[in-house]
C-alpha cells in the first residue's frame, strides 16, 4: 500500500488548461472518490496518477517517490476501466493471470494468485469460461480480479459500474466496498454518480471545471457543503434553493424574492443585508399546520418514500416524505422546512454562510 500526494497539478492541451493547480493528499489505505459533472477533470486526474496522461505542471507522488516521469508499469498501480477490456479468446483464468505471465511470474504462483482472487470475487466456478459466457457483472468482477492478482500499492477505478443496469450497479457497489474492506489497498475511484461516492468512499473530492471545490467525508459534504455547487451536487434528490433576503424585526425570517416567509435559525452577522440562497434538502421538509401553503404539481410514490414536487410561491421545489401522504395534482399541502437543517448561501459568491 502507499499514500498519494498530488501537489499543484496543472494539465494543458496546448493553450487550453483543464486542471488548475489541484492539490490533494490521499492517505495510505484510504478509499477516496473523485466526483463531479462530465468535463470536470476527474478522469484526467486519475489518468495522470496512472501515468496515462502527462503532467503539465506540479508533482504526483506515490509512496515517497515522485512518479511524474515513471511509465505506468513502474508505478505499482492497477486500473479498472469503465469497459471491461477482456481478451475474448482467453478464459477467465487466463485474463486474470495475463499480466503476471508477462512479468514471467512462475506458473504455480500465477495459478495461486488467480485462485485466491477468484475466491474473493466468487469467480471460481467461472475460471474456465470465456467472457462471452459471462454476465456484465461477472465480466466486471473478472476485470477487478485482473487488478487484484497484481497485488498493487494503489487501485484506480474509472467509472467501473457505468455500463451496468441499476440493480447490478447496487450489487457491484457493495462488492467493491467489501473488497476494499478486505484488502485495505489505497483506492482512487472516479464516478459521476454521487450516490456511489457517498456509499463507498472514506472521503470524497468534488471537482468542477478543473478546480477542487471541497474534500471531506460523505457526511461532512452532506451536512456542511462549502458552496452552492457542492450542496447541489451531493445528495439525491438535490438540494432546493430559494433566492431572497433576511428580515429581522425581532423575529428573524427569510423572505423570498416573491414574498414567501420562511423560518431561519441563528443568524450570522455576515448574512445580513445580502442577497441569499435559502437551501433545504428534500428530506428536510415536514408537513405542518403552521407551514406555508403550497400547490402540488407531481406526486411520485416509490413505496418506501413519496416524492412531491410543489410550488412555493414562484419556486418549484421537491420534498421527500417517509410517511404516506394524501397529496394529488393541484391539491394544496402545508410544508415547513426543518430549521436545524437549513443552509444559507451568499447568492453572489455561492459560499455557505456559517
Amino acid at each position: 500500500m502507499a499514500s498519494i500526494e498530488i501537489n499543484g497539478i496543472r494539465k494543458s492541451y496546448g493553450a487550453l488548461e483543464v486542471m488548475h493547480g489541484v492539490s490533494l493528499s490521499i492517505k495510505d489505505g484510504e478509499f477516496i472518490a473523485l466526483v463531479g459533472p462530465s468535463g470536470c477533470g476527474k478522469s484526467t486526474l486519475l489518468r495522470m496518477i496512472a501515468g496515462l496522461e502527462e503532467v503539465t505542471k506540479g508533482d504526483i507522488s506515490i509512496g515517497n517517490a515522485v512518479v511524474n516521469d515513471l511509465p505506468p508499469r513502474d508505478r505499482d498501480i492497477a486500473m479498472v476501466f469503465q469497459s471491461y477490456a477482456l481478451y475474448p479468446h482467453k478464459t477467465v483464468a487466463d485474463n486474470m493471470g495475463f499480466a503476471l505471465k508477462l512479468r514471467k511470474t512462475p506458473k504455480q504462483e500465477v495459478e495461486q494468485r488467480v485462485r485466491k482472487a477468484a475466491e474473493i470475487l466468487d469467480l471460481v466456478p467461472y475460471l474456465s469460461r470465456y467472457p462471452r459466457e459471462l454476465s456484465g457483472g461477472q465480466r466486471q468482477r473478472v476485470a477487478m480480479g485482473r487488478a487484484i492478482v497484481r497485488d498493487p500499492a494503489v487501485f484506480l477505478f474509472d467509472e467501473p459500474l457505468s455500463n451496468l443496469d441499476a440493480k447490478l450497479r447496487v450489487q457491484m457497489r457493495g462488492e467493491i466496498k467489501e473488497l476494499y474492506q478486505r484488502l485495505k489497498t489505497t483506492t482512487v475511484y472516479v464516478t459521476h454518480d454521487q450516490v456511489e461516492a457517498m456509499t463507498m468512499a472514506d472521503r470524497i473530492a468534488v471537482l468542477r471545471n478543473g478546480h477542487l471545490e471541497q474534500v471531506g467525508t460523505p457526511i461532512e459534504l452532506y451536512d456542511r457543503p462549502k458552496n452552492v455547487f457542492v450542496a447541489g451536487f451531493i445528495g439525491s434528490p438535490s438540494m432546493n434553493f430559494i433566492r431572497g433576503r433576511l428580515m429581522d424585526d425581532g423575529s428573524p425570517r427569510f423572505i423570498s424574492d416573491d414574498g414567501v416567509s420562511l423560518p431561519v435559525g441563528q443568524i450570522s452577522d455576515s448574512a445580513r443585508g445580502k442577497d441569499l440562497l435559502y437551501g433545504v434538502r428534500p428530506e428536510h421538509f415536514i408537513i405542518s399546520e403552521t407551514g406555508v401553503e403550497c400547490e402540488v404539481r407531481v406526486v411520485e410514490p416509490t413505496g418506501a418514500e413519496t416524492a412531491v414536487v410543489f410550488m412555493l410561491g414562484q419556486s418549484k421545489l421537491m420534498a421527500v416524505f417517509r410517511e404516506r401522504i394524501n397529496a394529488k395534482w393541484h391539491s394544496t399541502i402545508k410544508i415547513l422546512p426543518d430549521v436545524s437543517a437549513v443552509h444559507l448561501f451568499d447568492a453572489e459568491s455561492g459560499k455557505r454562510i456559517e
